[in-house]
């Protein structure tokens, strides 16, 4: 059996940026994936669009910006910045373009084209693929050798890298095979749980809304038992036959911990750029326009049509009523919902439904500075596996690419 210099096991973003690395310094290296495609797993993410990285260029906001075990990340940041992805694709004939919150994206909105580069940059530097599912690890001396497949086939290295990803979405291929794999070489696992999740509602007017998705909403997320407001932000959502989903409130769930029964409450500005007294006058606008039409269809510039029923049961307001015999306690009751309409948090989604994984090897168990096992010589990890968990916008991806790059920098150092 041939041996390498260095086996990656698992062929995402971490694990091509991690092949691709040490293939570049001359190692013979060998990327294990379980799937016949590399990075399928990328290829949904941002709805197809692939949000690559957030061009912050400050590394204490990157570091702020990934909630859980930030600080752990800091060499793998200091040594590839997002300013370093963005040349490292764009060298590779893959133009950018920087959104809203300084998102970043491909001009093509093609998730395909960042894929493609990192499977090119694979190749290209000389790394070779195997399709296999690693299931075990193959130790010695208080030292990884090598692996062996779930055929029963063995292959041997001066060094393993583990970068399997975590549990959400497992048709992808992130089913936890790291976990076992670290498990057996003495490392401890923080058990997972879904980040960057759809939210349940307790609110059964969100199942009529099924479908009707919100642009330009604010968004607030209290935590009722410290009387905190944990998170606020502006964007899209959406309502779903659960509850509630679309970006700002996968990024409020990565802000919620512990999740109990109605422990959070979110709060929708329907009208954010509006004051309370500026929305008080464009509804009296609408109701003088429309003054003998009945309220139910007096409201249509003002909401999305599904919502008028909901607001007005809300506000105790019948549909039939006349808008010219609106009371002006009824008008700014009306003008209250749409500022502050409130949802209860029942739970997130199944974390298979998450697009992160929040939990993984712990940290502490890993060198910093190489990625490197501390329990396991010549053992490292790269990318979701680990516990480190980001805010949505990119920088779980940024994650997946420093940790892989500096994985692949250090293995066989001498």
């Amino acid at each position: 059996m041939k041996e390498f210099d260095v086996l990656v096991v698992g062929g995402g973003a971490a694990g091509l940026m991690a092949a691709g690395t040490a293939a570049e310094r001359g190692l013979g290296t060998l990327l294990l994936e379980r799937n016949a495609r590399v990075a399928r797993k990328l290829m949904i993410t941002g709805k197809g669009r692939c949000n690559v990285t957030n061009a912050c260029t400050m590394l204490n906001e990157l570091i702020e910006a990934v909630p859980v075990n930030g600080r752990f990340l800091y060499s793998a940041f200091s040594r590839f910045m997002p300013v370093d992805t963005m040349e490292f694709f764009e060298a590779r004939g893959v133009p950018l373009k920087v959104e809203r919150g300084n998102r970043v994206f491909p001009e093509s909105d093609k998730a395909a084209d960042i894929v493609d580069a990192l499977d090119s940059f694979a190749k290209k530097s000389g790394a070779q693929r195997l399709q296999a599912r690693v299931t075990e690890l193959i130790a010695e001396n208080g030292g990884v050798r090598g692996v062996r497949t779930e055929d029963g086939r063995e292959f041997f290295a001066k060094a393993v890298i583990v970068a399997t990803g975590g549990v959400s979405y497992p048709l992808t291929g992130s089913t936890g095979d790291g976990y076992a794999l670290a498990k057996q070489a003495g490392h401890s696992i923080r058990e997972p749980e879904p980040s960057l999740v759809p939210l349940e509602i307790k609110e059964d007017w969100c199942r009529e809304l099924q479908g009707l998705a919100l642009k330009n909403v604010a968004l607030t997320v209290r935590d009722k038992e410290r009387y905190t407001e944990i998170f606020q932000d502006f964007g899209e959502m959406l309502f779903t036959h659960f509850g509630v989903s679309g970006p700002i409130v996968l990024s409020a769930s990565s802000h919620m911990r512990d999740i109990k029964r109605e422990k959070y409450e979110l709060e929708i500005d329907l009208k954010p750029a509006l004051r309370f007294e500026q929305l008080d006058a464009r509804i009296q606008r609408d109701i003088a326009k429309h003054a003998n039409k009945a309220v139910v269809n007096a409201l249509v510039e003002l909401l999305p049509r599904a919502m008028i029923p909901v607001v007005l049961r809300l506000c105790d307001i019948p549909f039939e009523k006349k808008a010219n015999q609106i009371t002006r306690e009824q008008r700014q009751e009306l003008a209250l919902c749409l500022k502050r309409l409130p949802l209860t948090v029942t739970g997130f989604r199944p974390i298979e439904e998450a697009i992160v994984t929040s939990g993984g090897v712990t940290v502490s168990e890993i060198s910093p500075r190489t990625m490197e096992s501390k329990l396991c010589r010549g053992l490292f990890f790269a990318g979701e596996v680990l516990d480190a968990d980001a805010y949505t916008g990119g920088y779980n991806l940024q994650i997946a690419f420093s940790t892989g790059v500096l994985a692949g920098r250090s293995v066989c150092a001498e």
